[in-house]
């Protein structure tokens, strides 16, 4: 599989793709609600992930249309949901906790990738569906450095992945490339390798887990794209 002809740029998702959090973002949540005398049961993980897809099934109605100000709704709708009684407070924290660098972990390989593809020329990009606290991160974490130049997030394009207008209206024109010289690569189907295809772009599934063995355009490790 020879992932890298005839492409020019290659932009990566952010959350799961590069980064994760670190501690875990269950294990964050119930830090905070203790020092806010809420205690936390086991069942927070399943409480957040069930609004994450409400949240989503309410974006794929409004036709994935968003901005700074709907991500922060969103955000403040899962932290109310796994945590009932959150306050204000309680969720600025949080808000705040993951604009932090220090919160997030780079992924094993990835820097060793992104430095590879610099030094072959590639145009290197990050795409995410994450709000503007991904610039905070990524300036601060220094092996996202090559994707610096060119962050685009959802909000400021005013579309969610897997939009295509994200695509069309936020990733090509960050990278300056048309559609078919462009390699996606994330770790979401639907939103990244699917919507990335939907578009027109080149796209490949960072699949780490082995989820998904139909997908023949997929890697299990970053280091597979320059292999």
């Amino acid at each position: 599989m020879t992932l890298l002809a005839g492409i020019r740029a290659v932009v990566f998702d952010a959350v799961g793709t590069l980064i994760l959090p670190n501690p875990g973002a269950a294990t964050v949540y119930t830090a905070v609600a203790n020092r806010h005398g809420i205690a936390v049961d086991e069942g927070i993980s399943e409480r957040l992930w069930q609004r994450f897809r409400i949240e989503d099934d309410f974006d794929r109605r409004a036709g994935w249309i968003t901005s700074e100000a709907r991500e922060r709704e969103r955000w403040r709708n899962i932290v109310s949901a796994a945590i009932p009684g959150a306050s204000d407070d309680l969720f600025d924290e949080l808000f705040r906790h993951f604009a932090k660098p220090s919160s997030w972990a780079v992924i094993d390989g990835v820097a060793h990738t992104l430095e590879k593809l610099r030094e072959r020329g590639f145009v290197l990009a990050l795409a995410s569906n994450y709000d503007r606290r991904l610039e905070s991160v990524v300036a601060g974490l220094p092996a996202l450095a090559p994707l610096r130049q060119r962050v685009v997030t959802s909000p400021a394009v005013g579309y969610r992945k897997p939009a295509s207008d994200f695509f069309c209206e936020g990733v090509l024109p960050a990278v300056g490339c048309d559609a078919g010289e462009v390699l996606f690569v994330g770790d979401d189907l639907e939103n990244d390798f699917l919507g990335a295809r939907a578009a027109g772009l080149q796209a490949v599934l960072y699949d780490s887990r082995n989820r998904h063995e139909a997908v023949d355009e997929r890697i299990r490790g970053m280091d597979e794209l320059t292999a």
